[in-house]
């Protein structure tokens, strides 16, 4: 019981952190795969000097041979999910993002009677029902339909992404959640570096010194440090509980052009 209070705890620690993601992104004036591509990097490279400097550890490659194809594909569905939520950002305002972005626990739970096996109750599907009419009245999609449409496709698309990264992690075993967190992290960063290198001239952004400081904190606090508890949490939850919990820190805030 102690292990599974202290997992939603970190849990639910993780979600405030995720929940002020789209405040900073509103400050960072680069492109959204630019930010996605690295907050991966920075994220790795942080999670790396957490294991050799601060507790002097080994990676255990071994173990991230048995788990590659998951651990490569789930980081990857993290970086695309990235770049989806960043746009939405653009294109809705942060709040409508975030509640589309936060269905991702609804596609979990209608997902894992199936996968899991676990019992779909007549609560959680109340639960879910009403998760689903909250975002649509909440997005005002019925009454601003062409301005909010594409954020809203773009959030939800993230969610669907999201969710699958969700399911992927339950199937990784026998993984320390910094080295666990640290692959998924690097791949996602790596699999966007020919991406941005192809639709971004990079050479030639001029940023600002308060993006490049603001992006640095979504790298560490927002990305390895969010998704370390994260990742390490679910493992000892059930899947239903880890969805439910993940409920949205929505955040007041205007659409960004």
């Amino acid at each position: 019981m102690q292990t599974e209070n202290a997992a939603r705890m970190k849990l639910l620690l993780s979600m405030s952190i995720f929940g002020t993601i789209g405040i900073f992104r509103n400050y960072i004036n680069m492109p959204s795969s630019v930010i996605a591509m690295s907050r991966g990097l920075i994220g790795m490279l942080f999670l790396l000097l957490i294991i050799f400097l601060f507790k002097r550890d080994k990676i255990c490659f071994d173990s991230i041979k048995k788990n590659f194809w998951l651990l490569a594909v789930s980081g990857v569905c993290i970086g695309i999910n990235w770049i989806l939520l960043f746009e939405a950002y653009r294109y809705t305002t942060v709040s409508t993002a975030t509640l589309c972005y936060y269905m991702a626990p609804v596609f979990v739970i209608l997902l894992s009677p199936i996968i899991f096996k676990e019992r779909f109750t007549a609560r959680k599907a109340l639960c879910t029902l009403s998760a689903i009419c909250g975002m649509f009245i909440i997005s005002g999609i019925f009454g601003n339909a062409s301005a909010n449409l594409t954020g809203i496709l773009l959030g939800l698309g993230a969610a669907l992404l999201y969710g699958s990264v969700i399911i992927m992690n339950k199937f990784i075993k026998d993984r320390r959640d910094e080295e666990k967190t640290l692959v998924q992290l690097g791949a996602a960063g790596i699999f966007l570096i020919p991406y941005v290198l192809l639709t971004e001239d990079v050479f030639a952004m001029s940023a600002g010194r308060t993006s490049y400081i603001l992006l640095i904190i979504v790298g560490i606090v927002h990305t390895g440090i969010a998704y370390s508890l994260y990742f390490g949490s679910i493992d000892k939850l059930k899947i239903q509980t880890a969805a439910m919990l993940k409920r949205p820190k929505t955040n007041a805030g205007h659409a960004v052009r």
